[in-house]
């Protein structure tokens, strides 16, 4: 198929592209200008904050059989607001893809979102209502939840890894009492490549994107540092109201993905049965303690 990957220059949407690739798809970008200079013969530039209209993407879906939507942001700024990113672009790309009678849409979102009051949960879960509105209307779709996805490149992923580094780490509360289920990123885009290689009817309405087990942030972190051959560093808690500040200051200087928004994702477990992504890939996905050898 000719598949329209949105955010196709990012952390996610590249490894999707590539695994698309193999499978034999044709694929395509939706970019952003900043990206601009990467694109390729066919691609298209997206500006996220006002191609927020169906009429605007039916154009850009002729001769497209599919769309994935891999674009995703931690924070809200003016040249990419998470409501325009997060729900008014997708819902105007969703409509359009049910008016043009795409083959397929898969949407990726977040696992653990449901009670996550932050604008990321809320803008993301207002893209799954509108997803599942247009799939109630005819548009054959998947909604992919990814837990915490690590690999080569990713921004959580280098912190995770630099944390690790450290022979005294200093972690918020929360770290100890939130569950994650840390999916590698070639897993998570192979499941995507495979629901578009299914036949229609066998392609689920659903994906819950995890790994092998369930592990708090403190554990995976320390495995992380197991996994590099180091010895067990000292981890020390930081009290929830500490924990705040250094969010409010990881908005005001965005150096790492640390913030209010990424505080708001850990604090709330983000696991799942791992049948799906089982079924998918053929096998079980990576364990988190084996996550570094990961190719």
């Amino acid at each position: 198929m000719r598949v329209l990957v949105l955010g196709g220059k990012g952390f996610i949407g590249r490894h999707i592209s590539a695994a698309l690739a193999q499978q034999g798809h044709q694929v395509i970008h939706g970019v952003s200008a900043r990206h601009a200079q990467a694109m390729q013969p066919g691609d298209t530039v997206v500006d996220y904050g006002r191609d927020t209209q169906a009429d605007t993407w039916m154009p850009r879906l002729e001769g497209v059989d599919a769309v994935v939507n891999a674009v995703g942001v931690l924070r809200d700024t003016a040249k990419r607001p998470m409501q325009a990113v997060h729900t008014d672009t997708p819902a105007a790309v969703f409509e359009a893809a049910r008016r043009m009678q795409l083959a397929h849409l898969v949407q990726v979102s977040s696992l653990g979102i449901g009670q996550n009051t932050t604008p990321y949960g809320i803008t993301k879960r207002a893209a799954e209502q509108a997803l599942q509105t247009q799939m109630q209307a005819g548009l054959s779709a998947t909604l992919v939840r990814p837990s915490v996805v690590f690999g080569k490149g990713g921004d959580s992923s280098n912190l995770f890894l630099n944390l690790a580094r450290l022979p005294v780490c200093v972690l918020p509360a929360v770290a100890w009492r939130t569950q994650i289920q840390p999916v590698h990123v070639l897993e998570l885009a192979q499941c995507v490549a495979r629901i578009l290689s299914l036949p229609q009817a066998q392609r689920p309405s659903s994906l819950d994107a995890v790994g092998a087990a369930a592990v708090p942030l403190a554990g995976f972190i320390a495995s992380l540092r197991a996994q590099n051959g180091s010895r067990p560093a000292l981890m020390l808690k930081l009290p929830d109201g500490l924990t705040k500040a250094s969010a409010k200051l990881g908005d005001a200087l965005p150096l790492t993905p640390w913030g209010s928004e990424a505080l708001g994702l850990l604090s709330h477990d983000n696991i799942a049965d791992a049948a799906g992504i089982t079924a998918l890939l053929g096998r079980a996905p990576t364990h988190y303690s084996q996550l570094v050898q990961q190719a």
